[in-house]
């Protein structure tokens, strides 16, 4: 089977995505197919040469600490605000399916999607309509508020006007500690943990660095967890635990920064209850094929359900892999079953 995996992309977490999209490509070569992998910004394949289809094993591509400087790229490359590279479309025009390996921006947000459904060209992972409601968090949120599924309180606003009078009413009515989000971002970029005004003000910010819109959302104490659902099974819990600060984007994805217990030390009815909530939510958002959901365990067994991400890390610190492991699914294998959910839901 020909399969091309697109990675990289205009977004801050390009780096994340070259990493995940190196080591599916490679996987998928293993188990027999002929694989193009290509960043989706630039045309190239993930380590700068010609993009091309082939059955040779595919070098791992390492993340780095800091996340890009999507401003340089765009200067050194000379392409712009453009977000896919012009000979892309002619590839994946030659897939029997399209691994999106993408993290953030239109690989994320369903715009690519619409443009593969236009096409008629299959590819891993949900479709246009959960994409977009999954990435706008202040969409998802209602959504999962609405159906009963519990989620921090939130509040959007915006750093124009005046900020000092939007700060007041989101201390009226969030209150601190607060957490600062992006409101279409992933991997914990743009996020801050808030506890005072001066904080706050340079957490809107900063955040406004990647996007017009912030979410500030209620900060809730407990134990950080994540689910990961593959076709109608919920994977194994995992309970992430930060050596220092936050679960942020060192400690994602830099080794010896996090541990990482999967499955997650839960009595058993919190664990039902969280398996039922997540495919509650996963049909809520309107997600196919596989995803990932963010929680918080508070201390009364509640779990609050921060986002879901359907388009998980891939990279060898990445949970989805981790928990799909523990139910006895290797990576490879991992990889191959996302393949062929792709080319079901197409027929």
């Amino acid at each position: 089977m020909k399969i091309l995996v697109l990675a990289g992309g205009l977004s801050p977490e390009r780096e994340v995505s070259l990493t995940s999209g190196s080591l599916i490509a490679d996987a998928l070569v293993r188990k027999g197919h002929t694989v193009c992998a290509a960043d989706l910004y630039t045309g190239r394949d993930i380590h700068g040469g010609i993009p091309a289809y082939a059955n040779t094993p595919i070098a791992p591509y390492t993340v780095k600490e800091q996340m890009p400087g999507l401003a340089e790229l765009m200067e050194e490359t000379g392409f712009g605000e453009r977000r896919i590279a012009p000979n892309i479309p002619a590839l994946w025009q030659e897939a029997d399916v399209v691994f999106i390996a993408l993290h953030g921006d239109v690989g994320e947000n369903g715009q690519l999607q619409a443009l593969l459904d236009m096409s008629g060209i299959p590819y891993t992972g949900t479709g246009y309509a959960g994409s977009l409601l999954a990435m706008d968090k202040d969409l998802s949120k209602q959504l999962l508020a609405h159906a009963g599924i519990p989620t921090p309180p939130w509040v959007t606003c915006s750093t124009d006007g005046d900020l000092h009078a939007k700060i007041t009413a989101m201390e009226a009515s969030i209150g601190y500690p607060c957490v600062v989000k992006p409101l279409a971002c992933g991997s914990s970029v743009g996020v801050a943990m808030v506890h005072d005004r001066k904080e706050l003000e340079i957490a809107l910010r900063d955040a406004a660095n990647y996007g017009a819109t912030i979410l500030v959302e209620k900060m809730i104490k407990g134990r950080e967890m994540t689910v990961g659902i593959l076709g109608d099974r919920v994977l194994p819990p995992v309970e992430i635990i930060p050596k220092t600060g936050f679960y942020d984007y060192k400690n994602k994805y830099q080794a010896g920064c996090t541990e990482e217990i999967c499955p997650a030390p839960l009595p058993p009815e919190v664990w039902a209850a969280m398996e039922r909530q997540s495919l509650h939510a996963f049909e809520v958002l309107r997600l196919r094929g596989y995803t990932r959901f963010d929680y918080i365990l508070d201390e009364n067994g509640t779990a609050w359900c921060l986002e879901a991400n359907t388009l998980p890390g891939m990279t060898p610190l990445s949970l989805l892999p981790l928990s799909a492991k523990a139910a006895g699914i290797d990576y490879d294998t991992l990889c191959e079953i996302m393949v062929q959910m792709a080319l079901k839901k197409s027929v």
